[in-house]
């Protein structure tokens, strides 16, 4: 009768150490099915609004256009009287004669051009602006009066310095682009804390290392906001450039079809222009969240 009494006063006296050891359980993933539906989910919150209010502004335009003596084509008869230009934008008939394609591509080139020269000394001035204050009370007052002349006010003396529609273009995007970039760069630079410039002093940086690990990375979030408002600016001025210095691009598409009444081109063109716009803009906003870690606005 005392043994089993007996198993039981062996069983409880066994040390704590001895206890059974611990498995790490591993988080259970989601079945695929349920992340790719989250993703629709998600696809769709984003999506569809702005599809329900383009479908509504063009359910509006389509008939209101339509009334007999409307200055403007409805959506139909847009499409109807470019449908050629939408499905071949890629023939090219020699001189202008091309497609949209050509003319896009070739806006997109200047701007190219002009917004990287822009993006290089706009950087360059803003950080030279904020972190001197002898080249902050030189430089910022001069830049404050030449970045409310408006872009096409450059154009003719750019035509009487380079005597050429292509450089005075890219000098319009480059002279407009820039004062946002150099803004913004000088604000991020005067706004760097004082304990990371503290923090570089004692461990003694030079003025490379402290350029390249304090001054970029913490300038960062405000250097892309001025980079995002001067790719805007830069694609702005271009499209009124061409319709000036003439040739091959999208503005001077606009504008030759204004001079042969294409309504409907001229509509297509915009189309596209926003377009481009925003996907510029949503370039230099994806890199701006990657380099800064999410910290740049999106």
């Amino acid at each position: 009768m005392n043994m089993p009494a007996t198993k039981i006063e062996v069983e409880t006296a066994k040390p704590a150490s001895a206890a059974a050891p611990v498995v790490a359980m591993t988080p259970k993933r989601p079945p695929r099915s349920e992340t790719y539906a989250r993703m629709a989910r998600e696809t769709a919150v984003r999506v569809i609004p702005p599809l329900v209010v383009v479908a509504l502004l063009m359910l509006i335009w389509e008939l209101v256009c339509r009334r007999a003596g409307s200055a403007l084509p409805p959506p139909s008869k847009v499409f109807k009287d470019t449908k050629e230009l939408i499905l071949d934008p890629f023939f090219d008939h020699g001189g202008i004669d091309k497609g949209l394609f050509w003319h896009l591509s070739a806006s997109l080139q200047r701007v190219a051009l002009g917004y990287s020269l822009s993006a290089i000394a706009g950087i360059a001035l803003g950080v030279l602006v904020g972190q001197s204050v002898w080249a902050m009370r030189g430089l910022d007052p001069l830049f404050q009066v030449l970045r409310t002349i408006p872009p096409l006010a450059w154009l003719p003396l750019s035509l009487a310095a380079f005597r050429d529609g292509q450089p005075s273009a890219i000098f319009v995007i480059f002279i407009t682009s820039v004062w946002p970039i150099i803004i913004n760069t000088a604000v991020g630079i005067c706004n760097i804390p004082q304990d990371y410039r503290n923090v570089a002093a004692v461990v003694q940086l030079n003025p490379l290392e402290f350029f390249a690990k304090i001054m970029i990375p913490a300038a960062a979030p405000y250097i892309f906001t001025g980079l995002r408002i001067g790719i805007g600016l830069s694609w702005l001025a271009i499209v009124a450039a061409e319709m000036l210095i003439g040739g091959v691009g999208i503005g001077f598409f606009i504008w030759d079809a204004w001079n042969s009444s294409h309504i409907s081109e001229i509509i297509l063109a915009l189309f596209y222009v926003g377009i481009i716009g925003f996907v510029l803009d949503r370039l230099i906003a994806g890199a701006g969240k990657i380099v800064t870690r999410g910290t740049a606005l999106n």
